[in-house]
């Protein structure tokens, strides 16, 4: 069995996670601060602020921003159903943009067809950890007044132009999920240079307490969005060898790459080159005509894990229900979900594994064209 994904913990993160379970402060303590310094240091942010995952995140900062009824948020129908749900749970509305068949980003041409005079952000995604045209994306911004959010959830230490992902827009979110580059089991942390933005996310963070964060003072509503002192310490291990982890995912999409680049009807990741990728899965795409579901059950019955990445938004049962959406609606996100297959990728993967799982996926597909 080659599992689809594998956090990487070592002996370090556990010694930093027994220090707090040996200490007298499992929440709001010393480890939570001390990453939140890291990681704004890391990003090159004035600010950062932990919480218990990459939705809450984002779910902040649509509050702070002040988004609510009958806004509207332009963002794309292929990503991970948080991106858009985080909008739905202040009553905005989520205005899809079809992506661009290369980068799977959300396609820049056509975002300006979509502003109305509800329109109140853009919510990119670096799908899969590949900035999107952000240059673009904020030119458009500033011509209409809109705030930026950056969906960063999958692109720690991604760049643009040489430019960290999380610096370029109003604020953004890094996730740490285990099959994230890096984990801190579950967890986000938002990032900015606005200090009325992280402030007012850690109070909606801390059930909406003040600035001096009494216990029982709560001084707006707000949510139990705090990260545990256990995830803060597996982050601050995790953000010490982070280039490290960065470098050994980048080698092992660089030994897929390699071996799939010249295999007929498999199509390898696309990366712009203004972008630096930040691996966070391994996605291929089959060409027309060969059967995604076929090979993908050949697989997972060779014990290699496998999965589609990713589904479309706007054709998850609720948001049909809701919206009314239907199939040809997004055509080009419809077309590409189709076709997409994540394999195997974690930072401890061999090359020797890249080559059990192309061989298998080779003899599937020669099977499936048969």
């Amino acid at each position: 069995m080659i599992p689809l994904s594998r956090p990487d913990i070592t002996e370090r993160e556990k010694q930093l996670v027994l220090e707090v379970l040996n200490s007298d402060q499992l929440a709001l303590g010393p480890k939570l601060k001390q990453f939140e310094e890291k990681m704004a240091s890391y990003v090159g942010t004035k600010y950062a602020v932990a919480c218990n995952s990459g939705t809450s995140g984002l779910h902040m900062l649509i509050r702070a921003f002040d988004i609510k009824d009958g806004d509207e948020v332009i963002t794309t129908p292929f990503s991970f159903v948080a991106s858009s749900n985080c909008i739905l749970f202040e009553r905005a509305k989520p205005v899809f943009v079809d992506i661009d068949e290369k980068t799977l980003n959300i396609d820049v041409s056509q975002i300006e067809s979509k502003i109305t005079e509800r329109t109140k952000a853009i919510l990119p995604v670096h799908v899969f950890g590949q900035p999107a045209n952000m240059d673009e994306i904020n030119r458009i911004a500033r011509k209409y007044g809109l705030v930026v959010i950056e969906d960063a959830c999958e692109a720690i230490g991604a760049k643009w132009n040489g430019k960290m992902a999380g610096t370029l827009s109003d604020a953004a979110v890094f996730a740490f999920y285990p099959n994230k580059q890096m984990t801190t089991g579950e967890g986000g942390i938002v990032v900015t240079d606005r200090e009325d933005i992280a402030k007012l996310c850690m109070s909606l963070r801390n059930q909406g307490r003040g600035e001096n964060a009494q216990w029982l003072h709560h001084v707006r509503l707000g949510y139990n969005y705090r990260m545990d002192e256990m995830s803060a310490a597996l982050g601050v291990a995790q953000l010490e060898r982070i280039e490290e982890i960065l470098s050994r995912r980048a080698q092992v999409a660089q030994w897929y790459i390699e071996r799939l680049r010249e295999v007929p009807g498999i199509i390898v990741p696309y990366i712009d080159p203004r972008a630096e990728m930040s691996w966070f899965v391994f996605v291929i795409r089959f060409e027309e005509g060969i059967s995604r579901d076929r090979i993908m059950e050949g697989l997972l019955r060779r014990g290699i894990g496998c999965r589609p990445y990713f589904q479309p938004i706007h054709l998850q049962p609720f948001y049909v229900e809701m919206f009314g959406y239907r199939e040809g609606d997004y055509p080009v996100t419809e077309k590409v979900a189709k076709s997409t297959l994540a394999l195997p990728f974690f930072n401890s993967m061999t090359e020797e594994m890249v080559n059990q799982v192309v061989d298998h996926l080779q003899t599937e597909l020669l099977a499936a064209c048969r």
